[in-house]
């Protein structure tokens, strides 16, 4: 069947370029909804996120049907921040069977890229996007990461990608042992002088003041990281507030100084949508983490201490299984610091790149 590339500009188009991924998702038996309250004002080029950045999304379709879609995006935070003239194509999803429409696709979304100047695309990280599943398929992971069928792989590397970045998912069984050793390192972190606090206990008009430049410098080095504003962190603020994150998320003083952030959404399993007969296991009602120190303050203790606090907090309301989540392959130190804390590898997820030609 003849395929089309067209650009979603309008309202109703951009609505239908974001409705696309329920009729991706609909063979899930378990799956997470898309997040239109969040996207659209970015497709749009409205709110906070879209500050900096020029978006274009692209769709392609056959027999009036959307077969596949893309978000390219020009950060200029991004670019400014790590000197490189790099794109990122966003919010990538494909029907089955659609290799030679997805090239088309991503080849018009790769030369809008280059004419405004990038000399590369990135897909799979960048602007609340998490990198793509490459061995679990069917568990339900947590909400803000990615839970791609396995032929997207075929699709972007036929669409000229190859391999980046390497990814590592942790996951933590729940055991009194590891309950005694997460309150072990909150006291020894307050003895050795440092204040654990959920956001919730920082004065409101701290929070952001606090939270924005500590994340920031913690994450000033990490690959791929784009600093935040100080109006997305206040959106995200707002977000934290209605799904309960200002309990679990915290920031880490030392003489009145923040020295570390942590970034934890709890559990939402009442947000996924099941088919008739499938139940979510224990295993897969997790929590999404980030997590940041200061370079001052590292070696210190201060990541398994903020990291027990948030931990404990959801055991307390019920949690079995926790989540450290995505870390590098190659962030040893982080991943070291989800071994102490109990964590071990479930999942391993990649980022793409395409290189534009001279």
């Amino acid at each position: 069947m003849a395929f089309k590339i067209e650009q979603a500009v309008e309202p109703d188009a951009l609505t239908e370029f974001i409705q696309f991924h329920e009729r991706v998702y609909q063979y899930r038996a378990a799956h997470w909804p898309g997040l239109v309250a969040v996207q659209y004002p970015i497709v749009a080029g409205e709110g906070p996120f879209a500050a900096e950045r020029n978006i274009r999304s692209f769709v392609a379709r056959e027999g009036g049907n959307i077969v596949a879609r893309v978000a390219a995006m020009i950060d200029q935070s991004y670019q400014r921040h790590w000197n490189e003239r790099l794109g990122h194509l966003v919010m990538f999803e494909a029907m089955p069977d659609t290799r030679e429409a997805v090239r088309a696709m991503m080849d018009d979304a790769c030369q809008w890229l280059k004419s405004r100047g990038a000399s590369a695309a990135r897909a799979g990280f960048g602007l609340l996007e998490f990198p793509f599943a490459i061995d679990d398929y069917e568990t339900l992971p947590p909400d803000i990461a990615r839970q791609n069928p396995a032929y997207y792989h075929a699709l972007l590397k036929d669409a000229g990608f190859e391999t980046e970045k390497g990814w590592v998912d942790y996951k933590i069984q729940v055991t009194p042992e590891l309950v005694a050793r997460y309150e072990s390192a909150l006291a020894g972190c307050r003895i050795a002088g440092f204040e654990i606090l959920p956001l919730r206990a920082v004065p409101a008009d701290r929070r952001v003041r606090d939270f924005e430049p500590t994340w920031n410098q913690a994450f000033a080095r990490h690959w791929g990281a784009t600093p935040f504003s100080t109006d997305e962190v206040a959106f995200l603020f707002q977000y934290f507030e209605m799904s309960g994150a200002l309990e679990t998320s915290v920031l880490a003083y030392r003489d009145g100084n923040p020295v570390g952030a942590l970034m934890v959404t709890p559990p939402n399993p009442e947000g996924a949508i099941l088919k008739p007969g499938r139940k979510l296991g224990d295993h897969e009602k997790l929590n999404m983490l980030g997590i940041g120190v200061l370079e001052s303050a590292r070696g210190r203790g201060v990541n398994l201490a903020m990291a027990a606090y948030s931990y404990l907090q959801m055991i307390k309301s019920g949690s079995k299984y926790l989540s450290y989540t995505l870390v590098l392959d190659d962030n040893w130190p982080s991943r070291r610091t989800a071994e102490k804390l109990g964590a071990k590898v479930c999942a391993n997820y990649v980022t793409y790149r395409r290189n534009f030609a001279s």
